[in-house]
């Protein structure tokens, strides 16, 4: 056959002794790429070893190329022992390149059994890359159907799992035709799809493809697989596809990676370990390679597994090619000029993990909104996590700390973009139930702060539920690190609506008030939630400060949704947090909360002043239930700080009245002035302070010395040790009629 003839003159020799050593004649050699060092390296006992592999390696692979007749696995102790070296020597350290040309073209030839086919394709595993022209070259054999179709099977799946080490792939987009002609086979047809999914570009998207696509979704069901494909076209060419597909699937191909995988990560992080040296080149600034080659935190520029002195031949060709072609290969992206320059004409990589933590990719991504790459990192996001999830898979061999940094890359991508992925928004809702609470739980929480708006309904069940489950039997810690995540959640939501409200234009303002409307409903069930769960919190945890502290912080956030956010919406915090924290022993939350009551009463204002101008649309006008629960707790904070008459003006029904019989009964001397800032048990060290400085020879402090111009004076000592909370709140809510009024506390109307 010419193409065999071709294969040998073509064919490379395994011994590579150049001065000027490849990356992979290194790694083969087991040494460092300085020709000086090389033969020191090759004179310790490790590379020694490495020779007595590679010799029996090169033994094996000339075994398996001279093969021509059919040859049985039991009767042949040689193919037995050269089938060993391969699989042993592929688990230890991986295959270099130039094995895989011999012994693809030898499992899918048909010269062996299918069992020996099956245990060659299942034992190659990458040590660096996979020259393309070794898979098209085995690809050649499906034409000629001498291998079974389980064998043919098998070859899809592998190829779709080593698909990121291919060094190049411009030969096998010229096979997508090919590819596509095995869809008719139904077994086949989802790993079919899939690499075809991989490969597909727009100018491959042809009506008759389309058609075809539809015929056989009409034979065989809404298959995921079709689907999947049949959007990404839709994406690319929208006119062609008119039917309406799903927008959310969980799942989408199937799990093409079982025999390969656990492999494929052990060779990777044995080579780590064992050769400091075997670093492959990243794009831009050198960072330590991932140990899962799916969660790479650089994208590989692909190594050539050609001889040394074609580099620079295939390179001068290549900056032809790209100056001719309207395509710019990621590869080639090194600078931030070179993406601007390039922008309308980049080609993603046809594996989407590669990009997650590149700035250069992640900045067109925010620049082109191009939803066929939105498309591609769905589909595959969702996969991964759901098969990486330590706690959701089925073989329960997972490494925690690689899917943790793989949660920690996703939660930063997802920062850089500013919007959360609805795939990691599914694996969420899927996961928690079955979460342990400990299992990654920064990384977990970081997530669902990023969760993307949806209804209040499928929010509650999904995620409300499952976290009010951990809140309620975890630690106190814990508990904090919730609130926390909510906090960012609503503030992430905040900010989406006020980029998405200045992006709409005039003329889309009926879909806005929608919009507005649906913000409005998650956004006040969210701090409803919080504010049940923390009421609870506080009186299981007996109002510790630190807990608190986390509370009024969610609330610093919710008070000032109207003028920071321009979202017409106020929602005060409920009596089980608003009292605890009034009456707290700590000044830090009795100052947070003074703090927080002014920003409620600044919001408050100006929609009240907005509404009397009709600035506003009626439908968004605020409540006068949030107006009459504001003047309860004002009244309540300014009878207990300031006119020490809280215990006859509190009129919340959970509030702090009590008849004067009842509060003589609790034998406390001066029980009215109990919680003004003076006696307040959060701002009584002050008091002790200021008498201390103020009359530094009376030791009896007597508060009762605080009036008159003392009582200004305290106001500006506080004022100096950073209580600024209460400070904007006493100037805002407190009106001094006139200056004699300073002398007599009571002398005060709010």
């Amino acid at each position: 056959m010419q193409r065999r003839q071709s294969f040998k003159t073509q064919k490379q020799p395994l011994q590579v002794h150049h001065k000027n050593q490849t990356d992979l004649s290194a790694w083969r050699k087991g040494g460092r790429i300085d020709p000086e060092k090389n033969v020191q390296n090759n004179q310790s006992p490790n590379n020694q070893k490495n020779d007595s592999k590679q010799g029996s390696l090169e033994q094996a692979l000339s075994y398996f190329e001279k093969v021509q007749d059919r040859v049985s696995l039991k009767k042949n102790s040689v193919l037995q022992k050269h089938l060993t070296t391969v699989e042993s020597i592929a688990l230890q350290s991986g295959l270099p390149p130039e094995a895989f040309d011999v012994l693809l073209n030898v499992a899918l030839s048909g010269k062996l059994a299918d069992t020996v086919n099956t245990r060659l394709l299942k034992s190659l595993l990458p040590a660096s890359v996979i020259p393309e022209t070794s898979v098209v070259s085995s690809v050649s054999w499906l034409c000629v159907s001498k291998c079974s179709g389980n064998i043919q099977l098998l070859f899809l799946r592998w190829l779709i799992a080593v698909f990121d080490f291919i060094d190049h792939k411009e030969q096998l987009h010229a096979l997508y035709g090919f590819f596509f002609s095995f869809l008719q086979d139904e077994k086949m047809c989802p790993y079919v799809c899939h690499l075809l999914y991989l490969l597909t570009r727009k100018e491959t998207v042809k009506p008759f493809r389309i058609r075809r696509l539809l015929d056989l979704q009409a034979k065989m069901g809404m298959q995921s697989y079709l689907q999947a494909l049949l959007s990404l076209y839709k994406l690319y060419c929208p006119e062609l596809v008119t039917i309406t597909l799903p927008g959310k699937m969980k799942t989408y191909f199937k799990n093409s990676e079982g025999p390969w995988k656990a492999g494929i990560n052990t060779v990777r992080r044995r080579n780590q370990e064992n050769s400091p040296v075997f670093q492959p080149l990243f794009l831009g600034t050198a960072q330590p390679q991932s140990r899962k080659r799916k969660w790479n935190t650089q994208l590989i520029i692909p190594v050539s597994s050609t001889n040394t002195n074609n580099l620079e031949e295939d390179e001068k060709k290549n900056r032809v090619l790209y100056s001719m072609s309207e395509s710019f290969r990621v590869e080639q992206l090194q600078t931030f000029s070179q993406l601007l320059q390039n922008i309308h004409h980049l080609e993603f990589p046809s594996q989407m993990g590669s990009v997650l933590t590149n700035p250069l990719l992640l900045h067109y991504m925010n620049c082109i909104k191009d939803e066929s790459i939105y498309l591609r990192l769905y589909y595959w996001m969702g996969q991964t996590l759901q098969e990486e999830c330590t706690w959701c898979a089925v073989d329960n061999n997972q490494d925690e700390e690689e899917f943790k940094d793989f949660l920690e890359t996703v939660y930063k991508t997802e920062c850089f973009l500013q919007e959360g992925f609805s795939s990691c928004e599914e694996f969420l809702y899927k996961s928690l139930p079955l979460w342990d609470g400990f299992c990654c739980r920064s990384q977990i929480l970081r997530l669902v702060s990023w969760i993307p708006l949806s209804s209040f309904s499928e929010i509650k069940s999904h995620l409300y539920d499952p976290l009010a489950q951990f809140f309620f039997t975890s630690s106190l810690y814990f508990k904090c690190s919730i609130l926390e995540c909510l906090k960012e959640l609503l503030q992430n939501w905040l900010n989406w609506h006020v980029i998405h409200l200045d992006s709409e234009s005039d003329s889309q303002v009926h879909s806005l008030n929608t919009t507005h409307s649906e913000l409005l409903n998650v956004v006040a069930e969210l701090i409803h939630f919080v504010g049940s769960i923390s009421t609870l919190a506080l009186r299981l945890e007996n109002n510790p400060t630190f807990l608190l502290y986390f509370i009024l912080d969610f609330y610093e956030t919710a008070c000032d949704m109207y003028l920071r956010y321009n979202l017409p919406l106020l929602i005060m915090p409920p009596a089980g947090v608003f009292y605890p924290a009034l009456l707290s022993m700590d000044s830090v939350s009795l100052n947070q909360l003074c703090y927080i009551m002014y920003r409620y009463r600044t919001n408050l204002v100006a929609a009240k002043e907005n509404e009397l101008s009709k600035k506003e649309t009626v439908q968004f006008r605020f409540s006068n239930q949030t107006y009459q629960e504001y003047n309860q707790y004002i009244t309540a904070m300014v009878g207990c700080l300031w006119t020490s008459s809280v215990f006859q003006k509190d009129i919340h029904p959970q509030g702090l009245r009590m008849d004067d019989e009842l509060l003589k009964k609790t034998a406390v001397q001066e029980f009215k002035n109990s919680f003004n800032i003076v006696y307040h048990p959060a701002m009584m060290g002050y008091a002790v302070l200021f008498l201390q400085q103020a009359w530094p020879d009376d030791t009896t402090f007597n508060f009762s010395l605080i009036k008159g111009k003392k009582w200004n004076w305290y106001l500006e000592y506080l004022y100096a040790h950073g209580l600024k909370g209460l400070k904007v709140f006493i100037e805002s809510s407190i009106n001094r009629v006139s200056q004699a009024s300073h002398s007599k506390a009571g002398n005060v109307q709010v």
